[in-house]
């Protein structure tokens, strides 16, 4: 699927970089899982799963980059859209849907505006879900605030369609020189963001307001652009062993306690923002570099790879009714981890269905439809 630019001089796939977005996917379900029962920052297990988003994102660059870079002579910026959607958008459309069908199921205390939600209301909310657009303060159905009241995670595409119309438009332009001067000045904002920070922490970009936006920006502006230039340079590390390696280190970043604790945040945000930029570079340059041997670490790669992308975009409206039984009821993990469990693997065969009954015939039918006749 992926060009490997530097080691031994083939053109295999980067299956690991698959399977690496899959093990990060599997980590922010039980983040969020655990995020219920957290009271604040520095009780949250799995205390950095968020950063999961910046992994996504720097991903998302270099796969970009692999895809794209090459085929502008013959590929016109509409087709790249194209592209882009039908390989998204599908998806965009199934988690909206399903969060609109557990909507309801998720009212109480914690979700208080759910009872005076009327049906035409959530209708309009669905429908704007379908198109990415953010929703304003004023629409908010749900009491979070959420530019997708349905799906949360829907964000984060929001930001990587933004990434991709910036790299379309301009940026696929940019000589490597430029590029870097890009990556270096945003890794400069990033790190100065995240020790500044009032919380300490980058979590946020989930809403539309000037905080909460530029958040989200700074989360995408180095990581995206980051694993741009990355696989322009071509600069892969080749090691035995590099999707256990890589898939340790990933969950090693995402499950590091917070640090610093109440009274040097700053410290915390030093931890993010390094993390961002030379951790999550390193991990890539090592699985894009790495090869995979033997049938069980291949299986392993390409299950995780292709569910990845279903579970992160359809897990959270499981969350939402997980989140409205604890914190309604007031229980502890111990109490409801047959349920949390239940969710977990619920969200893994939720993914699993979505992916073969109707994101692959989807995208299949787009893909004749609206390329293959462009051709």
């Amino acid at each position: 699927m992926y060009q490997r630019p530097g080691c031994l001089g083939s053109k295999p796939r980067y299956e690991i970089l698959d399977g690496l977005r899959g093990v990060a996917a599997v980590i922010v379900v039980a983040f969020h899982l655990l995020e219920a029962h957290a009271v604040s920052p520095l009780t949250q297990l799995i205390n950095h799963g968020y950063l999961a988003v910046d992994f996504f994102f720097l991903l998302s660059g270099f796969v970009i980059g692999y895809a794209y870079d090459d085929r502008w002579e013959k590929m016109s910026t509409w087709d790249f859209f194209k592209r882009r959607l039908i390989r998204l958008h599908p998806m965009v459309i199934m988690g909206t849907i399903i969060g609109a069908m557990a909507f309801y199921f998720g009212a109480g205390e914690t979700f208080p505006l759910i009872h005076d939600t009327p049906v035409w209301k959530l209708l309009v909310v669905m429908l704007v879900g379908f198109t990415l657009l953010p929703l304003l303060p004023a629409m908010d159905i749900r009491g979070w605030q959420e530019m997708h009241p349905l799906d949360g995670p829907a964000w984060s595409l929001f930001f990587e369609y933004i990434a991709n119309i910036l790299y379309a438009l301009f940026v696929r332009k940019f000589s490597n020189t430029l590029l870097a001067i890009l990556v270096f000045v945003a890794g400069g904002v990033l790190i100065h963001f995240s020790v500044t920070m009032p919380q300490g922490n980058l979590a946020g970009g989930w809403t539309v307001d000037g905080p909460q936006l530029r958040i989200g920006f700074t989360r995408l502006i180095y990581p995206f652009f980051a694993g741009l230039l990355l696989f322009r340079l071509g600069k892969l590390i080749c090691i035995k062993n590099a999707f256990w390696l890589c898939s340790l280190l990933i969950a090693l970043v995402l499950a590091t306690p917070r640090i610093g604790g109440s009274e040097h945040v700053w410290m915390n945000g030093l931890y993010e923002s390094l993390s961002i930029i030379l951790i999550f570079p390193l991990i890539v340059a090592l699985g894009a570099g790495g090869t995979l041997s033997g049938k069980y670490s291949t299986r392993i790669c390409e299950f995780l790879g292709r569910i990845s992308y279903p579970l992160y975009i359809t897990h959270y409206p499981l969350i939402y009714l997980y989140t409205a039984r604890v914190q309604d009821n007031h229980l502890s993990l111990q109490q409801t981890y047959p349920y949390a469990l239940m969710v977990f693997f619920g969200s893994i065969t939720i993914s699993i269905l979505c992916l073969k009954l109707y994101d692959e015939a989807v995208r299949n039918w787009l893909k004749k439809r609206y390329l293959m006749a462009s051709n």
